[in-house]
């Protein structure tokens, strides 16, 4: 028996591979995607207040922090039964939007784009961003600074350009003032202005992938998830649905019940959970979630200018658009859509009120939170004791949701192009590569693993609750 593995999967968050057996006839046997890595996040957690959570949970990642941020600081929110001001809603979403220009921006120029660039090249050197630049410099200058206006948001809002801390029980820590609106409300019509050229950037680069027969790579079809709003596509808050692989609505539902329609199954090649929707069972209920299954859930996008290339996008690829590929292109509408989502946000004159934080009086012992990260939907469900303390975690990253979808991804490029083990050419290893990057992974959010404190870790713990003064989970229980 051979085997081949792609190992480290490049230009991803996190630590992955690819393996490719044949059987003892050299004939194609399995392939898969593997992750390696292993995190702790959802044990850990445990034994630690609530309120924190909002805290701990943004180290999972440097790139998804704001989303993790926000998702447990809704979740936090439900467990103290407090409805935050609208002020803190505007604020937090003004983040959130922010967080998706930058992430969005730094995924398609600096990771796909060379997929998109440079596809069938064996030449490593040339297939990154070093390679970009050389072309094209002036292309790469706006890609940082696209990055970087939508760092500045975070920064401005969330008090931090990595790992943002303003979100707080009840809203948020710290208000926007009039002369940091202003200053954002000029970059705003930069990053309109920029996300409009990326989009015709992204526009040559699919007809190149289109020139070269590679816009089926990793094609299969499936459900996908994600959040609108009364239809309408949303980021924020609002309704999950899933539509079938036809199009067709099938569910539209509560984060909050999520565990009524997706269940997660184990499997022995990788640290990442396998979700499923949970009526259909594991090999029909695939689905997937991110950007393009946002814009296929949707039936309309929030603001018009993005509305008008999400009209152009199904008029050309149909919908539902099932095409992996695809996911580098739509997270380009979303940019814009985020850049016009950030000035309508700032002319809103009630995100200069001070009122950004309600007082929370009690404790209910569950909460679930939800937000569309750039890489999908993302859940965060907590479950504490009657003090305050966490004693039951479970993340749901984007990333995981789309473990299958990635899994049979690799599959279908190696029965496309791999007959056996001489097929295997670099170029080849490469569009196995392509369609693992086009779902945007970040593994670092996404790997858990399955066990039990030791006394020295129940210990620790103890003493670390045991050393905390003066928690809001305290003041409320007395």
């Amino acid at each position: 028996m051979v085997k081949l593995s792609v190992e480290p999967i490049t230009r991803v968050e996190g630590h992955g591979k690819i393996t490719i057996s044949f059987d003892e006839n050299g004939n194609l046997d399995k392939v898969h995607f593997h992750v390696v890595e292993v995190r702790g996040f959802e044990k850990f957690l445990e034994g630690r207040y609530i309120e924190d959570a909002p805290i701990y949970t943004p180290r999972i990642c440097g790139i998804c922090q704001v989303s993790h941020h926000l998702a447990s600081a809704k979740a936090v929110d439900m467990i103290f039964n407090v409805k935050i001001p609208e002020t803190a809603e505007l604020l937090r979403n003004l983040m959130h939007q922010g967080a998706t220009i930058h992430s969005h921006a730094l995924h398609f120029y600096f990771l796909a784009a060379p997929d998109l660039m440079f596809p069938t090249t064996d030449d490593i050197l040339k297939r990154n961003i070093l390679g970009i630049a050389k072309e094209h410099p002036e292309v790469v200058k706006e890609a940082i600074e696209l990055r970087k206006i939508g760092q500045t948001i975070v920064k401005t809002v969330g008090g931090r350009a990595i790992h943002p801390a303003t979100a707080v029980v009840g809203g948020q820590s710290k208000p926007l003032t009039e002369e940091e609106r202003d200053n954002l409300l000029k970059l705003s019509d930069r990053a309109i202005e920029l996300a409009e050229k990326s989009i015709e950037i992204g526009k040559k680069l699919i007809e190149n992938i289109k020139e070269n027969n590679l816009l089926d790579i990793g094609y299969f079809e499936s459900y996908h998830m994600g959040m609108v709003n009364n239809g309408t596509h949303e980021l924020y808050d609002g309704m999950l649905r899933v539509v079938n692989p036809k199009g067709k609505v099938e569910y539209e539902f509560n984060p909050k019940d999520y565990l009524q329609y997706i269940a997660e199954e184990v499997r022995p090649y990788s640290y990442l959970k396998f979700p499923y929707l949970k009526d259909k069972g594991p090999e029909d209920g695939i689905y997937r979630v991110n950007s393009l299954s946002r814009l296929n859930v949707s039936d309309k996008m929030a603001t018009p200018l993005a509305q008008k290339y999400y009209k152009e996008f199904i008029d050309t690829f149909g919908k539902p658009c099932h095409y992996p590929i695809l996911f580098n292109y739509a997270r380009l509408i979303e940019i814009l859509s985020s850049a016009e989502k950030v000035k309508e946000l700032l002319e809103n004159d009630k995100i200069v009120d001070t009122d950004i934080r309600a007082e929370p009086n009690e404790i209910t012992g569950e909460g679930v939170g939800c937000v569309e990260a750039p890489r999908g939907t993302l859940i965060h469900h907590f479950k504490t004791d009657e003090q305050g303390i966490i004693t039951d975690v479970n993340l749901i990253v984007a990333t995981v949701q789309n473990n299958p979808a990635m899994d049979i991804g690799v599959r279908k490029v190696a029965e496309k192009y791999i007959k056996n083990p001489e097929d295997a050419k670099p170029n080849v290893l490469n569009y196995m590569e392509m369609v693992i990057r086009a779902y945007d992974p970040c593994l670092s959010c996404a790997t858990h693993i399955i066990g039990k404190k030791t006394n020295k870790e129940d210990k620790l713990t103890l003493e670390i609750i045991q050393n905390k003064n003066n928690r809001i989970s305290k003041k409320i229980v007395g």
